[in-house]
């Protein structure tokens, strides 16, 4: 029994210091093309050196980090061209769940769209008198959109559209500021369109908001 509390323990301990370093990864505390240190890491989030290799190993096949070999690990670096392919995997994911879940659309689904929209337009109201906070807007926003999709029924699917919109996400964080009133404008769009079930118009104005991000990102000149 001792032991098995004792294996129950270890795996909390790694499962909190994955959630905890991914976090930090995606919400760019860990920068990118940062080298990661087995040892300044086991200081900071309290797990040895061997759980440390497991959980980057994993996170490297998530694409958050890259394992260098005996060089050890790093932050994967961003590109403007795997900021596109993020882009246009997240598009192809999100249509196809927009279509299943505007389908099985319920009266709960309503509600969770509904109240995640309401937070993410009162911080879009704040940014506008510069009044507001950029990381909870942006949280707000992921909040938003995976609430549109969480009735497509399908887990696989909300899974593989998690990890490619963390890893958009972390761009987000990274360079993709407030842009103003279009993307507030195309949310509005989009709770309409949601409302309506009408799919096809989502679709058309989910593509034109990942355009826009995309191409407000390379006018930044944050990405290379």
């Amino acid at each position: 029994m001792v032991l098995l509390d004792r294996a129950e323990e270890i795996e909390t301990v790694g499962d909190d210091g994955y959630r905890r370093i991914r976090a930090d990864i995606i919400f760019g505390k860990l920068r990118p093309e940062q080298k990661l240190r087995l040892e300044a890491l086991k200081e900071e989030y309290g797990v040895s050196v061997s759980t440390l290799r497991e959980i980057l190993s994993r996170l490297s096949s998530e694409g958050l980090v890259l394992a260098e070999g005996r060089r050890g690990f790093e932050v994967s670096p961003v590109s403007v061209d795997n900021l596109r392919e993020l882009a246009e995997l997240r598009l192809l994911l999100e249509c196809h769940a927009l279509d299943q879940s505007f389908a099985r659309g319920d009266m709960e689904w309503e509600g969770r769209v509904v109240s995640a929209h309401h937070k993410l337009a009162a911080t879009e109201r704040l940014l506008a008198t510069k009044n507001g906070k950029p990381d909870e807007w942006k949280r707000y926003d992921g909040e938003f959109h995976r609430a549109l999709i969480s009735n497509c029924g399908s887990r696989t699917l909300l899974d593989a559209h998690a990890g490619v919109f963390d890893r958009y996400f972390r761009y987000q964080m990274l360079a993709l500021n407030y842009r103003g009133e279009e993307p507030a404008r195309q949310h509005q769009q989009l709770l309409e369109s949601a409302l309506k079930r009408d799919a096809a118009r989502a679709k058309s104005v989910l593509e034109a908001h990942l355009d826009g991000c995309v191409a407000h990102a390379l006018a930044t000149g944050t990405l290379r």
